[in-house]
């Protein structure tokens, strides 16, 4: 819902009613992610997508009449091997999508949300998908201090939703705490149950939270061109370089910011805004440079330190290392020589080069054509690294 949260805090803002169509699971070669969505709002415009085409017919007449009626519904969309023209999922997958209603000002959790992610405030919106039909769409907006809402105000005063309640703020917390976003089963007292127990809730949690960061040390001709794919990627990016006569903003018109300083120094200052999905990719290949940089950033839990140089500046770098007392643990973590090997030459080349490797090593993937293979062209991310389901989500296919 992210990439649409402005245009329904506009149509909430007016009062509009609308509803909101999420993908809450998938399975399979699927083309969209959990937490991907279309809305349409009562006069019939529609924004989003959930399939990338395959279903969205279907899935906008379910949201008209999610309207008509106010009634949430859970649909499942996939191959029909009887037709494959009926509505579903050619490329093979599986897609939950679960449907929602929307009257502003009805909904304390959802109203509170949907402010939340169109003001950038860091917020998991729970919403229970499955189970006791008076529970079915209702939801609470977590922050990382308090929640709105409640999952059914005609029942708040029951001690045994009340628990329930506790129990998916808790872990709606937690996951936004590691930026995840995903399913839950609860049983009825709040204990995590097995999806296929009897008498459980299915919650739907998206963490928003914001965009995982880039940083590119190094203000050369390389650097513009890795800026530039790493803001198509999703990254909030940030060039640092101790020169001021190259580290400008003329120089970089794609970068959110261009910092003149030390880059070791840079990275200490920032400690407070990086995380396990920050990216940083050393391209000066000078060691004055990279050296007190790297000592730093091989020892910090960030998602991917890659940086640029020959095979001989590599060993030189990896001698100067453990001459800084790093250990051969901390310096496999770097990628050296940055990026895949796809015989790149040209910047944009080198900078395709690199965003390969990032997506690969956050996604688990082999690096091996998909023509090479048999399996799934969609990897588990759950076990690469924690707050990985908030980044960027480029379809692998």
């Amino acid at each position: 819902m992210h990439d649409i949260a402005q245009q329904l805090q506009a149509w909430h803002a007016s009062g509009r009613s609308f509803a909101v169509a999420t993908v809450v699971g998938v399975s399979g070669s699927a083309p969209r992610d959990p937490g991907a969505a279309l809305a349409v709002d009562a006069a019939g415009e529609a924004i989003g997508s959930v399939s990338g085409g395959c279903v969205e017919g279907a899935v906008y007449e379910l949201c008209q009449t999610a309207i008509e009626t106010g009634e949430p519904v859970l649909e499942r969309f996939g191959y029909s091997d009887e037709d494959a023209f009926a509505v579903g999922l050619t490329c093979g997958g599986v897609l939950d999508v679960f449907v929602q209603p929307v009257v502003p000002g009805a909904d304390p959790g959802l109203d509170a949300g949907i402010a939340c992610i169109a003001s950038g405030t860091p917020v998991a919106l729970a919403r229970i998908v499955a189970g006791p039909g008076g529970l079915v769409g209702a939801g609470v907006a977590v922050t990382a201090d308090t929640h709105h809402g409640a999952l059914s105000p005609a029942l708040s005063a029951s001690p045994l939703y009340t628990v329930l309640e506790r129990a998916v703020v808790a872990e709606a917390r937690a996951m936004l705490d590691a930026g995840r976003t995903g399913q839950i089963v609860l049983g009825l007292d709040g204990r995590p149950c097995d999806e296929h127990e009897q008498g459980t809730v299915t919650c739907f949690v998206e963490s928003y939270v914001p965009a995982p960061r880039m940083i590119v040390f190094g203000a050369i001709d390389f650097a513009a061109a890795v800026v530039r794919i790493g803001r198509f990627l999703g990254y909030h990016v940030t060039v640092c370089d101790a020169r001021p006569v190259f580290a400008t903003a003329r120089r970089f018109p794609d970068a959110d910011e261009v910092v003149v300083d030390w880059p070791h120094r840079y990275l200490d200052s920032q400690l407070d805004r990086i995380d396990g999905r920050t990216v940083l990719c050393v391209l000066t290949h000078d060691a004055k440079f990279d050296i007190p940089l790297l000592e730093r950033a091989l020892r910090l839990p960030v998602g991917y330190v890659g940086a640029m140089g020959s095979r001989r500046t590599h060993r030189d770098r990896e001698a100067r290392l453990r001459d800084a007392g790093l250990t051969d643990a901390e310096i496999a973590r770097l990628r050296s020589p940055i990026g895949l090997d796809l015989g790149s030459r040209t910047p944009e080349e080198t900078a395709v080069s690199v965003a390969a490797e990032i997506v690969a090593h956050r996604r688990g993937g082999s690096c091996l054509p998909l023509s090479a293979g048999d399996g799934p062209i969609h990897h588990d991310v759950t076990q690469v690294a924690a707050g990985d389901d908030e980044a960027p989500r480029p379809h692998a296919a």
